[in-house]
């Protein structure tokens, strides 16, 4: 098991202390609650509805192939924000002050094809602790071997193409959480410097029971209800989840992996150079800022750098807390990265991409690596 890494408390130390005493005086001043509102309950109502809705008219048969296949696409699309803006607040509990709901809630990423066990683990444990550092933080290792990630992964030589076929991997991410990824990590005896030799009895049965009823839901009932030849279900399926993983990867990299955000490496101790809070804003980056519709399908994922230091406050209340956020890091000397809308992110990341498949591609030719950071 790789030890673990810790942060060593520096200068900038008084940066989460000042910043947490403005963001809790913002809720206090405005007699607030730091969980869900009026409105991120009609989000919940809105996404759970168009999952059930979109569910119940493909299964009925009475749409043409084609308009089928556009539901797929939108049910595979809803479902990631499903996970992005209710499951993963309650995951987090940060949905409600009340321990019971954010199970209930959180308990939905079981049924849309996930292991909310497993994603506890990797996600609020291993990744909002150890945040683009390599051999920790375990979303760098998106496809293993195929993608590059950090400037401190050795380069493969197949990778000189990523930037090519990276984003069409994307698309499979939901596929392989689906029927591959949950089921590798939760037998892994180590995530990470995570113990996980002996998780819990229930949990063997959550993610069996709920991988099979995935499964029938949305496998064996559409190939026994839909008058469907099998290549026609499975281009449908397809579909659903390309569209999905395409959402869950693009949103996922544009938070970590785009130009400006660091890949720290602890020292020979094990240590990082940094207070927690000041790794988080030198490894983690925003995209569409401020903008309400963006925030309200990326459930707030698109203001990484405020989740990342609040967790606990739910997504909703983001785009109130950023400006006090960006003040104050920069009265620190910190950065607040940020792409300004969608399109720029996914640029920069593509940059970062094939930045390091010329990494791949001096290795393939022979040249000398250099030397990383």
């Amino acid at each position: 098991m790789p030890e673990k890494v810790k942060f060593k408390s520096t200068s900038k130390s008084q940066f989460f202390a000042t910043v947490r005493a403005r963001v809790d005086e913002y809720f206090e001043k405005n007699s607030l609650s730091k969980n869900a509102n009026g409105l991120m309950v009609a989000k919940t109502i809105f996404f759970l509805g168009a999952f059930v809705g979109l569910y119940a008219l493909i299964v009925s048969g009475a749409f043409s192939l084609w308009a089928m296949l556009v539901m797929a696409i939108l049910l595979g699309m809803v479902t990631a924000c499903i996970g992005f803006n209710v499951c993963h607040d309650a995951i987090h509990g940060s949905y409600s002050s009340n321990p019971k709901v954010n199970k209930a809630l959180g308990f939905l990423f079981n049924i849309i094809g996930a292991n909310a066990y497993v994603w506890s683990i990797t996600h609020n444990i291993i990744h909002h602790t150890y945040t683009n550092i390599h051999g920790h933080d375990e979303d760098l290792e998106i496809a293993p071997g195929l993608i590059r990630l950090s400037v401190h992964e050795k380069p493969k030589k197949i990778q000189r193409y990523q930037h090519i076929y990276g984003l069409f991997l994307y698309g499979l991410a939901s596929l392989s959480w689906v029927f591959r990824k949950d089921f590798i990590k939760f037998f892994k005896k180590e995530l990470g410097s995570y113990d996980n030799s002996n998780p819990p009895k229930q949990e063997y049965f959550n993610l069996f029971f709920f991988k099979g009823l995935y499964y029938v839901l949305f496998i064996v009932v559409p190939l026994i209800v839909l008058d469907l030849a099998w290549w026609q279900f499975l281009i449908g399926f397809l579909a659903m989840h390309l569209a999905e993983g395409w959402v869950l990867g693009l949103v996922f990299q544009l938070a970590h992996v785009v130009e400006d955000t660091e890949f720290p490496e602890p020292d020979e101790n094990n240590i990082i150079e940094e207070a927690w809070a000041a790794h988080q804003m030198k490894t983690t980056a925003n995209f569409s800022t401020g903008k309400f519709l963006a925030t309200w399908f990326c459930g707030g994922l698109n203001m990484q750098v405020e989740h990342h230091l609040f967790p606990k406050i739910c997504h909703i209340h983001y785009p109130q807390i950023a400006p006090i956020v960006k003040k104050t890091a920069h009265e620190f000397g910190l950065p607040y990265i940020e792409n300004k809308t969608f399109v720029s992110a996914i640029g920069s990341h593509y940059r970062i991409l094939k930045k390091y498949a010329e990494d791949a591609k001096n290795l393939s030719s022979g040249a000398k690596q250099p030397t990383v950071a």
